[in-house]
């Protein structure tokens, strides 16, 4: 056996006061989390799919030291099995069992809702109107064609949820259909991951515009748009923009286009432009020709940086970087307001994405399809993301016209 880890995104945590590995599996086929001591985090990396267990126990003592009978490196191997976390016939058909479970439900099922925001209506009601409340009276935009709005938790973007969709909300009643771009946390290079399944919110179901959604898998593909469609079941980035455009319409239900856009590090690196991108043209092509003559409004689910230690920095985010990241997203947020998607990717690339811009696939085929669009920035802010202080999440509210 040449055992391969999943593509899985580990984070540190505490276990007995020593720093372990936390594996998560993101698309949860298994329930299972498991915790690897520190000493043996080498070995997930060796886990590529390129050496039998022999070579895993040479590797590992000769890059960290690290020496493995070959039963305890056999039980280890065991759990990332039974997790579901190694890439085998086991967990392909789990996953070809849960993507099956997915498209025969009737609708994608609230994945955050009890978790990151109440499933209660009131208490979901209550909430979002309060942040609502609190943007105070800021500038309407009635005629608005799109915006930026965060995915980070309710709790701690609420001020910049509540400002741009305060500001967007006449627009967003008056849609026909609303296009939501959202980070796919779990993808690899796919712009547009597409899914026929309608989108449940505690408030009822947006439908999904199956439609629209046929005309884009035919022009990039039905392999290339539907590869990856179980990553729609517990993504956040979309749902927690839906929840708001069904609280915002009063309940009342809108055309949907839910669309998962994986990483843009190609383009970031050099690899080729996202302007001479043939799936990124084929799909934006086929979403204008689809939304002609009907109102509509596009979304970008976006946060912009995640800086400090939580997102593998070795230097905490302090003060200093707090003020020089701030800065650095104004300019970003400049180029988003002038409609300027290539300018908005360049200054990205330049820094190299050291900073980790999640939300850059969104923004990016948002103003792709928006062009020409001139936005205002209507709110910003930033968030701890670690109990130290030393971690962040910056995000923003852009309103386009």
């Amino acid at each position: 056996m040449r055992p391969k880890l999943r593509p899985i995104q580990p984070q540190w945590g505490q276990q007995d006061g020593r720093p372990v590995l936390v594996l998560r599996d993101p698309l949860a086929l298994s329930g299972k989390v498991l915790a690897v001591p520190q000493p043996l985090a080498p070995l997930l990396a060796l886990c590529d799919g390129t050496r039998d267990e022999s070579a895993l126990r040479a590797a590992l003592e000769i890059r960290a030291g690290v020496r493995l009978s070959p039963d305890v490196l056999a039980s280890i191997l065991q759990q990332l099995d039974d997790a579901l976390l190694l890439e085998n016939e086991r967990s392909a058909e789990a996953l070809r069992a849960a993507l099956d479970a997915y498209r025969s439900a009737p609708f994608r099922a609230p994945a955050s809702a009890g978790g990151g925001y109440p499933d209660d209506v009131a208490a979901l009601s209550q909430m979002l109107q309060g942040y609502l409340d609190a943007a105070g009276d800021v500038r309407r935009f009635p005629n608005a064609r799109g915006l930026v709005s965060p995915h980070i938790d309710y709790m701690r973007g609420g001020g910049v949820y509540g400002g741009v969709w305060a500001a967007a909300a006449d627009a967003v009643r008056q849609a026909e259909v609303a296009v939501i771009f959202g980070t796919d946390h779990m993808g690899d290079f796919s712009p547009f991951t597409l899914t026929r399944q309608h989108y449940a919110t505690p408030f009822g179901v947006l439908p999904t515009d199956r439609d629209i959604v046929d005309a884009v898998a035919a022009a990039i593909g039905e392999d290339q748009a539907f590869r990856d469609e179980i990553h729609h079941r517990n993504e956040h980035s979309v749902e927690l923009a839906a929840v708001w455009l069904h609280y915002v319409r009063r309940g009342r239900p809108c055309a949907l286009v839910p669309i998962l856009s994986g990483s843009f590090e190609r383009f970031v690196c050099g690899q080729g432009t996202a302007r001479d991108d043939a799936v990124i043209a084929h799909g934006i092509c086929a979403l204008r020709r689809a939304l002609e003559g009907r109102r509509s409004v596009v979304i970008a689910a976006a946060d912009l940086a995640h800086t400090g230690p939580a997102f593998g920095d070795t230097i905490p985010a302090g003060l200093v970087q707090r003020a020089m990241g701030k800065k650095a997203d104004q300019a970003l947020m400049e180029r988003m307001c002038e409609g300027d998607a290539d300018g908005f990717l360049a200054l990205i690339r330049e820094e190299g994405d050291r900073r980790h811009i999640c939300g850059l696939p969104p923004i990016y085929l948002a103003l792709r399809l928006l062009e020409p669009v001139r936005g205002h920035a209507v709110a910003y802010d930033h968030a701890p993301a670690d109990n130290q202080g030393t971690s962040f999440v910056s995000f923003c509210g852009i309103v386009w016209e």
